[in-house]
């Protein structure tokens, strides 16, 4: 399987998935197309929205920030982009969204704008099942520290956010994250996050 059909078979698992939403847009950051719920946030205005094709997030302080993310993402003149994540606020007291930008399928034509060039994934922190940082460990064979780290990403916090929780700084987290990269063969924080999440509801490792 080319590195191509493993993403294509990731990106497929992602929007079929109604456990996160998955927004993918073109080399123009147009909206390209969006799994179930992620077309519900859109419509609803639920901290997102779609503006001529284009995303946005409702609040002007909030959309700045994700207008750089995407910028990062999505380079002028087919430079090769950069991922990142933030959290998107909501109205009634909801949590907060977080959201991972990850670019996607570096090294295509800067002009073929239908091509998806970016992978925006929504995930509601508390609205998923509970994962087992032991289990995660066992399976993905991670440190207790790097387990940690993986399902506190899976489960919606940011770098920042774990750094402040844990005490550590937010380059010990991203060394955390470069190792468990290394060893399971990944580049992107989404890559991971879906990873982890398909290990929500599996029963323990016994001790």
């Amino acid at each position: 399987m080319s590195p191509q059909n493993g993403f294509d078979g990731i990106l497929a698992a992602v929007l079929d998935s109604m456990r996160s939403g998955a927004i993918q847009l073109d080399r123009r950051g147009r909206i390209v197309a969006a799994n179930d719920w992620a077309s519900v946030l859109l419509r609803q205005g639920d901290g997102l929205c779609d503006q001529g094709g284009f995303l946005h997030a409702r609040a002007p302080a909030e959309d700045g920030e994700l207008q750089a993310l995407l910028a990062r993402a999505l380079p002028r003149y087919g430079g090769r982009g950069a991922g990142g994540s933030m959290l998107v606020g909501r109205g009634l007291d909801r949590p907060r969204l977080v959201l991972y930008v990850s670019p996607v399928g570096e090294g295509r034509a800067e002009f073929d704008a239908g091509r998806v060039a970016a992978l925006v994934l929504v995930v509601e922190p508390g609205s998923r099942a509970r994962i087992d940082p032991a289990l995660v460990a066992a399976t993905l064979e991670l440190t207790p520290k790097e387990s940690r780290v993986a399902v506190q990403l899976a489960e919606g916090m940011t770098v920042r956010d774990i750094a402040r929780a844990t005490g550590r700084t937010e380059n010990t987290i991203r060394w955390h994250m470069k190792n468990i990269f290394a060893k399971q063969g990944i580049g992107r924080q989404f890559e991971l996050v879906q990873l982890v999440q398909a290990l929500a509801g599996l029963p323990s490792p016994r001790r």
